[in-house]
């Protein structure tokens, strides 16, 4: 994705800027260790709804517990502070991404073609998921199962 960074140093930068272009990150960790990023983006107050993502996991945290927990706690907090709308998307070419947000139990609302850029310069179509305040007691509960090993 274009804008990602390709140094501490860079990545540093773009944290520092984070919260001036909406963006609320959050470091992921697992016994101490940093295994990842995600955020809050595209928060939009008025109308109750914000994204998660810039979400990337160490490969070691792939399959794991840490993106349903980190899913759990986000959305729980977002539709805890009345937000009605919680979406989430990924690139097309990103199966795993896809199968992941799928298996959180968001639902799929189709492709915005053409939606961004890549770093490399080629357009990105982009997949569009969300999870609504009326579907979270049924997401929640998924989760928690997830997590509870059910």
């Amino acid at each position: 994705m274009a804008g990602r960074p390709h140094s501490v140093a860079q990545y540093v930068e773009t944290l520092s800027q984070a919260s001036a272009v909406g963006r609320w990150p959050w470091v992921v960790r697992v016994d101490g260790a940093v295994v990842g990023t995600t955020s809050y983006l595209d928060v939009s107050l008025p109308d109750a709804r914000l994204e998660i993502g810039w979400t990337a996991y160490s490969p070691s945290a792939w399959a794991t517990a840490v993106n349903p927990a980190c899913k759990l706690l986000l959305m729980g907090w977002a539709f805890d502070h009345d937000f009605g709308r919680v979406q989430l998307k990924t690139d097309i070419r990103n199966l795993r991404s896809q199968r992941a947000i799928l298996k959180i139990g968001a639902t799929y609302e189709g492709v915005l073609r053409r939606y961004q850029r890549r770093a490399d310069g080629t357009m990105r179509d982009t997949v569009m998921f969300s999870v609504t305040a009326e579907e979270w007691p049924r997401v929640r509960e998924r989760l928690t199962q997830r997590l509870s090993g059910v």
